[in-house]
């Protein structure tokens, strides 16, 4: 299936922050940094309320412009960085609501779980991630590979390939995910607006979906408040919040031919983080 909006995909990294977007979406890693103790070792927590899950554009739950019934989406990457510029990424994501009965048990609908590699040259970042999502009595699972570059508007290239669909619906396929962002400091407030197109290059990679090409683009507006009166004995605190608008296309995203309410729809996030 899938965006926090599953956006988005590697995450951070792949290296964007899981982090999402307004919507939730698995998949994404954080670039690896060292504590000004020296440790090799580094986390990000989230825990996130999202108006919508969104996989690559498409509205997983069908929610539509309806922003009161959401999710509850808390996600962990570890990493450690290795020799030569490499890091090794661990993380884990939860989809957690009560919409329909769930196939694992109580509220949880989908747990995602990755493991890859980042590589770091200069200013640009490589990020590998093999992902599988648990959800519907079935593994979908993907390969992601990222390419992010640290300049003014942030630019991204994300390659997110499904090699089995799991409970999906669709078919395995390939989406290509172009991404600029720009930030903006106030204060203790950090404001960041994302951009992101998606192009398809299989015909049936949603349930619905009848022909490749552009399938979605967002736009974001996100604002991050920095809890610095908390101190940073255990990890950097955060509060953060933003939405995200999606305008899919009705044949490659093909959301209202899947019974969804609306082809293009605003989502909203809010949640808490820390960075250890």
């Amino acid at each position: 299936m899938k965006t926090l909006v599953k956006s988005t995909v590697l995450k951070s990294a792949l290296i964007s922050t899981l982090l999402g977007t307004a919507a939730s979406m698995a998949g994404e890693a954080e670039a690896t940094t060292t504590t000004e103790s020296g440790s090799k070792f580094a986390g990000t927590l989230n825990l996130d309320l999202n108006s919508h899950f969104i996989s690559y554009g498409f509205d997983v739950w069908g929610d539509g412009n309806d922003v009161e019934d959401g999710t509850f989406n808390p996600s962990l990457e570890l990493t450690w960085a290795l020799p030569a510029d490499f890091t090794a990424i661990l993380g884990t994501w939860w989809d957690v609501n009560d919409k329909v009965p769930s196939a694992i048990g109580g509220k949880l609908q989908e747990v995602d779980v990755w493991a890859g590699l980042g590589y770091k040259v200069g200013d640009l970042s490589i990020t590998g991630l093999y992902q599988n999502w648990i959800y519907g009595s079935a593994n979908e699972q993907i390969v992601d590979v990222k390419f992010a570059y640290d300049c003014l508007l942030a630019p991204s290239l994300t390659i997110h390939n499904r090699v089995d669909p799991g409970a999906s619906g669709g078919q395995n396929g390939t989406v290509l995910v172009a991404g600029v962002s720009h930030s903006v400091e106030a204060g203790p407030v950090t404001f960041s607006f994302p951009v992101n197109i998606a192009y398809f290059l299989e015909d049936d990679f949603h349930p619905a979906s009848t022909d490749s090409g552009l399938g979605y683009g967002s736009l974001g507006a996100t604002a991050t408040y920095a809890l610095g009166f908390l101190g940073e004995e255990y990890g950097s605190w955060n509060l953060h919040g933003g939405l995200t608008y999606y305008v899919t296309d009705s044949d490659v995203v093909a959301n209202s031919d899947a019974g969804r309410p609306d082809n293009d729809f605003l989502t909203a996030n809010i949640g808490i983080g820390c960075a250890f």
